[in-house]
């Protein structure tokens, strides 16, 4: 692999935080910030790669497979939410609104 020096400038600051980074993982400076480089440019090729797929992207075949997914499947074990993540009878949403039950039924509160 072909290596070349780069002068970069940093903060102060910023410099030292990333010595104690580099520190704490094991790795030399320049192996971290490679490393970060690396990661931010993966980041941004990536994200560039949904924006182009999202523009070709049919939006109304997403939505009739997205209505699909799921007919047909019983739930097996293991589908369901975990305890903490259900709604509690009775509990009103973040926003304040009454929470609807499935067969579309408010269910309503005794306070605030």
């Amino acid at each position: 692999m072909r290596r070349s020096n780069f002068a970069l400038r940093l903060q102060p600051l910023l410099l030292e935080e990333l010595r104690k980074a580099a520190e704490l993982e094991g790795v030399a400076l320049n192996q971290l910030i490679n490393v970060a480089v690396a990661e931010k440019v993966s980041a941004l090729r990536t994200e560039e790669y949904f924006r182009e797929r999202g523009k070709r992207a049919d939006r109304s075949e997403t939505l009739r497979i997205l209505e699909r997914a799921g007919k047909g499947n019983a739930p097996v074990e293991g589908d369901e939410l975990p305890a903490e993540w259900r709604k509690k009878p009775g509990r009103r949403a973040a926003n304040g609104r009454e929470s609807v039950s499935k067969r579309g039924q408010k269910r309503r509160t005794a306070s605030r």
